[in-house]
């Protein structure tokens, strides 16, 4: 199997998989970098994620653009891929999403995301939140419809993970499909859980040096990855 055919696969994995586990509603969508074409990127066109298959799959250019000019319908938001693609080389996949759990965090004035879970400190600290109206005014249907809105999201994301979008959703990024995926998931399982520690009272934030610990690998041959193993078993594949 080729790069690209893997990647592909993937991307058609991941999709199922965020639709399945309720991180992608019928609007989210996961895509990737083309791994032959750096300044090129794939996503499906504007298909409800738990349906998508390889067929489905369109290449775009980092300003949006389909070169080969299908007539399938296109997600207006496919400028946040494009301008994320565009500032961040080490960006390799990226899902916007609009889980329901984060949402409370991105209207919020007073409490930010933070990661409160141990499977949550590859968040970073306290989570951005994108406000469309504050570059754009009050009168956007609050959706990134083109490079200039994607930029400015791309800004608010920095070199971060992920940033959350205003009374929308959340954008997450990563090195590979598989990390996205882990990523979307430690987002959703900690904003359930800091939500519920909220009702509580006062809560223990992980420390500075609990999220920026690297990770050290057991000795011995790698480990297959469990969690995403399950996750595609669990779609059905």
């Amino acid at each position: 199997m080729s790069s690209l055919d893997a990647a592909r696969r993937d991307l058609v994995l991941a999709n199922r998989i965020l639709a399945n586990e309720g991180i992608l509603d019928a609007f989210g969508h996961v895509s990737i970098r083309h791994p032959d074409h750096s300044d090129r990127f794939i996503m499906a066109w504007a298909r409800a994620p738990e349906l998508i298959e390889d067929a489905d799959l369109l290449e775009f250019t980092l300003d949006g653009t389909n070169p080969a000019q299908s007539d399938r319908v296109r997600y207006l938001e496919r400028f946040i891929l494009g301008a994320l693609y565009e500032s961040r080389s080490d960006v390799m996949a990226l899902c916007p999403n609009h889980t329901l759990s984060i949402l409370p965090f991105s209207i919020s004035k007073s409490v930010r995301l933070r990661p409160v879970i141990h499977t949550a400190a590859a968040l970073g600290g306290d989570v951005p939140v994108w406000n469309i109206a504050d570059e754009f005014g009050s009168e956007t249907n609050m959706l990134v419809i083109n490079i200039d809105q994607g930029r400015s999201l791309a800004r608010t994301v920095g070199q971060g993970r992920l940033a959350l979008m205003r009374g929308h959703g959340s954008v997450v990024v990563g090195r590979d499909v598989p990390a996205v995926v882990s990523a979307c998931m430690a987002m959703d399982k900690n904003a359930r859980v800091q939500i519920q520690a909220l009702q509580l009272g006062e809560f223990i934030p992980l420390a500075p040096g609990e999220i920026n610990r690297p990770w050290v690998a057991p000795t011995g041959p790698p480990l297959p990855d469990r969690a995403w193993e399950a996750l595609v078993r669990r779609a059905g594949f």
